[in-house]
């Protein structure tokens, strides 16, 4: 069960750091605070799952050794939380595509037969929840507004619409999961994404665009470039010192 665990891990660490990366750099200061802040929630329901799934594994990695000494082919993350921040317009239908499949996701997570996960799922899906409703109210602000604002977001739909696909697709690792009850089957939250992603671009006049082929290959490790960039930076320090304790 703990390669499943580690996939969804390996989403909200991902996706943590992203946000992360807007510190010091958002286009206000409420944003400035609001985006590492999701960051953390992010990164705080990672180390619940890393040190579950390093318990379940059984070869002594916690939460550190599973986030900062692996390699960037043994990341299991969808491609979606990968993709670089590009402008506010991008970042935030990002998040909001991850948080409309994550509630969903985590609600039916509180019915786990493992409680650790349950216990997890309680918390998290309440974190979501705000993302949910916060970057929701930027696309639909973003959308609706400005000649340039739309553009931004209608290109941002067009750049990373390609990539949800992979958000409902089971691996072998995680079929066995939902198959045993820990996890929920990721194709069942669908409906509850599809009627979010639809009334919050009902309001901000976006289309979903037809997409032929749905970009795949992250829970098989298969990633592009930036993730490896990324993940140099965010494990530099660890892999510098490594064993150290601060």
């Amino acid at each position: 069960m703990h390669a499943a665990l580690l996939e969804i891990a390996d989403d909200c660490l991902v996706l943590g750091h992203r946000l992360s990366e807007w510190c010091g750099h958002a286009p206000m200061l409420e944003e400035d605070l609001a985006l590492p802040n999701m960051a953390l929630d992010l990164i705080g329901t990672a180390r619940g799952l890393y040190d579950h799934a390093g318990a379940l594994e059984g070869k002594g990695r916690g939460e550190n050794e599973l986030a900062y000494f692996r390699g960037e082919r043994d990341f299991v993350n969808c491609l979606l939380v990968e993709r670089p921040n590009g402008d506010f317009a991008q970042t935030m239908l990002r998040q909001l595509y991850f948080a409309a499949f994550m509630e969903p996701y985590w609600r039916a997570a509180t019915a786990s037969t493992d409680p650790v996960v349950a216990g997890i799922a309680g918390k998290a899906v309440k974190e979501v929840a705000y993302h949910i409703r916060h970057a929701g109210e930027w696309v639909i602000r973003l959308g609706d507004g400005t000649e340039e604002s739309a553009r931004r977001m209608r290109a941002a739909v067009a750049a990373l619409h390609r990539y949800t696909g992979e958000l409902f697709e089971s691996s072998p690792a995680a079929e066995a999961a939902e198959a045993a009850g820990v996890l929920p089957k990721r194709a069942e939250c669908r409906a509850e994404w599809d009627r979010v992603i639809g009334m919050v671009f009902a309001e901000a006049g976006l289309e979903p665009p037809a997409v032929a082929h749905m970009q795949t290959g992250g829970r098989q490790g298969i990633h592009g470039e930036a993730l490896g960039h990324m993940l140099a930076e965010m494990q530099s320090l660890a892999r510098a010192h490594p064993g150290a304790v601060w």
